[in-house]
């Protein structure tokens, strides 16, 4: 592939070998491959690469993964970044003062954009979240940071 760099090659190569059964990777872990080499694909953009939600409905060798990878690289650029999130939650920080509440965020991951699951939310909120106020407001960028790998 004449896009991607040979380092890049090799971790698709290694992360691509420790989920794949038998050479080939099951259609259903390619969210899993392709978020373990550090991308955030949305389940649009899964399904439009091929991914199923059935196993063993479909799978893929390492040379149909390739440009698969390089494709999802090349989306990575549309993908919110931690800069926008923050100025997303900036929305509801209706004091100006890096908090929001703890409800607004909660409602907020379950209703907007690419829908968050009642138990997803509170995985998320108990990995990544620290502790309300006495009026239920978080400090929303450590949070992120958090949310982003960048805690």
């Amino acid at each position: 592939m004449a896009d991607l760099k040979e380092s890049e090659i090799e971790d698709a190569e290694f992360a691509f070998k420790i989920y794949a059964d038998d050479g080939a990777l099951d259609a259903t872990a390619l969210g899993t491959v392709l978020r373990a080499l550090n991308l955030n694909p949305s389940l649009e953009s899964l399904e439009k690469l091929g991914a199923t939600k059935k196993k063993g409905e479909k799978k893929f060798k390492f040379e149909e993964f390739l440009p698969l990878y390089s494709e999802c690289k090349k989306e990575k650029k549309d993908q919110g970044c931690y800069e926008d999130f923050v100025e997303c939650l900036k929305l509801y920080d209706k004091a100006e003062d890096g908090k929001m509440l703890a409800g607004e965020l909660h409602h907020a991951l379950l209703a907007l954009g690419e829908k968050l699951t009642e138990p997803e939310v509170d995985e998320l909120f108990e990995d990544c979240m620290g502790e309300e106020d006495d009026e239920g407001q978080i400090d929303y960028e450590p949070f992120l940071k958090k949310m982003c790998g960048r805690a």
